[in-house]
């Protein structure tokens, strides 16, 4: 092999080597738009590296700090060249992204693209306001199993809210109802934040407010309150009030069999809790036996059937089971 020969083939090896990730996922067509955080990233660092901002990494990945942790996994931009068969409908649905923002990121004009074009594909941002992050279910799951936690959580806590109820939300105020819960705790009752991680809405939507890495706040005793997570689902469902709907009942089935993949729990009354079985003044667990204990009916006397045990074991945890199921044969 000649001088020159070595010398082109170091160059060629130069550049190759030199080329972002953003611009070096241009050639590969199998490329995932998720990054995973290593030690030492910060999101400035990542920002840079994939030409977009640290805001846009916080709305788009629904981060609530600037906190990252090792294995923490982000939705960035990429670069891509067009192949055989693809649309930007195709596209957004393989990169978490959608048709309006691929064509605004790059000043298209219709939805018509081409072989070797090639295209930066932003993911879709989620809707925020300050620490509250709402979501569809799907975009729940990305966000959960995406994100890492630094506190054990073992517990699920039901909840409903008994007030705001179904004559409060009027199917776009979830930000509106989240503002005036969080004003409730930290104003009227003297907690330092809202006290739910999650909301349930009776569209379906769900939302996280208390970040995950804070108990939740609350009457529940405080040691299962350090290893739990506080799930207020909107609405009176005590007999009588609120009927819920079956976008509810949907989102609460499947948040809570995301929450037990996520945290390797079974579904039972050590893992899944209701308010009810809770002395507000002793914290001592009483089950069903809440006779002479100061007690709510929390998350409801017509919560999936009740607000006993029984109605757990035979109603909402078989329900739940089944959910993880479905969950895990999809991600096989």
């Amino acid at each position: 092999m000649n001088n020159k020969l070595v010398l082109l083939i170091s160059i060629v090896l130069s550049i190759v080597m030199c080329i972002s990730p953003v611009h070096a996922a241009a050639v590969n067509h199998n490329h995932s738009n998720l990054y995973d955080v290593k030690s030492g990233d910060t999101l400035w660092k990542i920002a840079t590296t994939y030409d977009t901002t640290v805001d846009d990494l916080k709305v788009t990945n629904g981060l609530q700090s600037d906190l990252l942790l090792v294995g923490q996994r982000l939705f960035v931009p990429m670069r891509y060249e067009v192949v055989a068969g693809d649309t930007l409908w195709k596209l957004s649905r393989a990169y978490n992204s959608t048709v309006e923002a691929i064509k605004e990121t790059n000043g298209l004009q219709s939805d018509t693209i081409y072989i070797g074009q090639k295209l930066k594909i932003p993911p879709k941002k989620l809707a925020m306001e300050g620490q509250h992050v709402l979501m569809s279910r799907e975009e729940f799951r990305n966000w959960l199993f995406n994100n890492e936690f630094t506190r054990k959580i073992s517990i699920i806590q039901q909840h409903h809210t008994w007030s705001p109820a179904y004559g409060h939300f009027n199917g776009s105020n979830h930000f509106s109802l989240l503002r005036g819960m969080e004003y409730y705790h930290t104003k009227e009752v003297g907690w330092e934040n809202i006290a739910q991680n999650i909301t349930t809405f009776p569209d379906g939507k769900v939302a996280v407010s208390r970040p995950f890495n804070n108990a939740p706040d609350g009457t529940i005793e405080p040691k299962a309150n350090s290893v739990g997570l506080n799930i207020e689902s909107v609405g009176n469902f005590d007999l009588g009030y609120d009927e819920m709907s079956e976008q509810q009942k949907e989102t609460i089935v499947y948040i809570t069999a995301l929450l037990c993949i996520k945290f390797g729990l079974t579904p039972s009354i050590d893992s899944i809790t209701y308010h009810h079985w809770w002395d507000m003044n002793t914290k001592e667990r009483v089950l069903d036996n809440s006779e002479g204990h100061s007690v709510k009916t929390c998350p409801g006397t017509g919560f999936f059937g009740g607000n006993k045990t029984r109605h757990a074991k035979e109603q909402f945890y078989p329900l739940v089971s089944r959910k993880i199921e479905d969950i895990l044969a999809t991600m096989e």
